[in-house]
């Protein structure tokens, strides 16, 4: 990878480095710029209002960030420092707003002179770092436009669209790995580039070599039809897969991620598992036990934007793959998968999909994204980060 013209990268990351999954793009950047460069991966800042209608899903986000930030500056075994700041969950409430982002200014202050981070490559993955990333003295703006944010739930959707805005306004370069929201949004940035998600594509072949399962699943009756990621109503649709598991009784279903409390009836089904939430790395361990991959997503204004990371990890592992067409970027894989609509449909695209499992087509899935890794990905987005390509204003980075 080209040396980068710059010391240091301070990203406001869209995710906890303590409690999420570590494929998300921010996070697998930053771990290979870490390799030329300090990088500070400040875990996301509060952007949804205080709700306590959430019951137990809201207190178990607030121990999980409790601990979270209770655990300071600290080195990742990714390479970065990580740090988790204080903030109030109070973007919806004007007169705080200030207030907010005093404690977060001072917290970074005090961090990037521990650091000697000076005059870094600010990296915005999180639209509630709008003003603080702004403000910042820095060698360059970069933003990531990673899904349509303010269609996450229990936000202020009005509040987030401004960050957003503003952001795109003022960043130097902003980054879309949706080709929707790229087509849509790219003509109101100074410059704007498309780059598709990476994979850890020898990471997921790999693990289909090493013949010992996860105790969890291996006794788990085949076939299974697997899903891994997050498993919330603002994706998932529940009605759909109780559905899919009646219609499909000797199919074992089996899902991995922390699911809401909602969810968690799901588990009353006798062929639906709940595996719980896994780490990174342990994620291909349970991908290669799948003899279906799904992702049963509803249809809304933000899964229509959204660009899974699943959609390649799936594909890596060589897994027939069917998917609802909840998202638009799905389109780009209608050679290696099967897209259905109805529970009916989806149960059918299943059996097919386990017919059809042949040698060839397995190559095919892999083919389809051996070429998209994050190292690639990393390399082709560092020329533009450090500048280069100036006159180009809009592009794409995914030939």
């Amino acid at each position: 990878m080209e040396k980068p013209a710059f010391n240091s990268i301070i990203c406001f990351g869209g995710e906890d480095w303590w409690y999420h999954n570590h494929g998300h793009i921010d996070m697998q950047l930053m771990r290979r710029y870490a390799e030329q460069a300090t990088v500070l991966y400040i875990n996301s800042i509060v952007m949804q209002k205080l709700n306590l209608k959430q019951g137990g899903d809201f207190f178990r986000k607030l121990v999980r960030k409790t601990k979270s930030i209770l655990t300071g500056l600290r080195m990742s075994d990714a390479g970065f420092w990580v740090l988790s700041p204080f903030s109030l969950p109070v973007q919806h409430i004007a007169w705080l707003r200030p207030l907010n982002e005093m404690l977060l200014r001072l917290q970074l202050l005090l961090v990037s002179r521990k650091l000697q981070l000076h005059n870094p490559v600010v990296w915005v993955a999180c639209p509630s770092a709008c003003y603080l990333a702004m403000r910042m003295k820095k060698t360059r703006l970069v933003y990531q436009k990673t899904d349509q944010y303010e269609e996450f739930p229990y936000v202020d959707k009005k509040v987030v669209a401004n960050y957003d805005k503003q952001l795109k306004a003022a960043a130097d370069l902003t980054i879309f790995v949706s080709s929707t929201l790229y087509d849509d949004e790219s003509n109101q940035c100074k410059r704007a580039i498309y780059l598709d998600h990476g994979v850890d594509f020898e990471m997921f072949v790999s693990a289909e070599k090493d013949e010992t399962e996860p105790a969890d699943i291996a006794s788990i009756s085949k076939p299974i039809v697997g899903y891994f990621g997050a498993i919330d109503e603002h994706k998932l649709d529940m009605a759909f897969i109780e559905k899919l598991a009646q219609l499909l009784p000797d199919i074992s279903f089996v899902f991995v991620g922390k699911p809401s409390s909602t969810f968690c009836r799901l588990a009353e089904s006798e062929n639906v598992w709940l595996l719980g939430q896994k780490t990174y790395e342990e994620i291909p361990h349970y991908g290669k036990c799948f003899d279906v991959t799904i992702i049963p997503w509803r249809h809304s204004r933000w899964t229509e934007a959204a660009n899974p990371i699943k959609v390649k990890e799936y594909l890596a592992l060589g897994k027939p793959f069917v998917s609802t067409p909840a998202f638009t970027e799905i389109e780009k894989y209608l050679d290696v998968i099967y897209v259905a609509r109805t529970p009916e449909e989806f149960a059918q695209s299943i059996l097919r999909g386990l017919n059809e499992n042949t040698p060839e087509r397995i190559a095919a899935r892999r083919r389809k994204v051996a070429n998209d890794t994050w190292d690639s990905k990393a390399a082709l987005l560092l020329a533009e980060v450090i500048g280069k390509g100036k006159d180009k204003s809009v592009q794409s980075l995914n030939e």
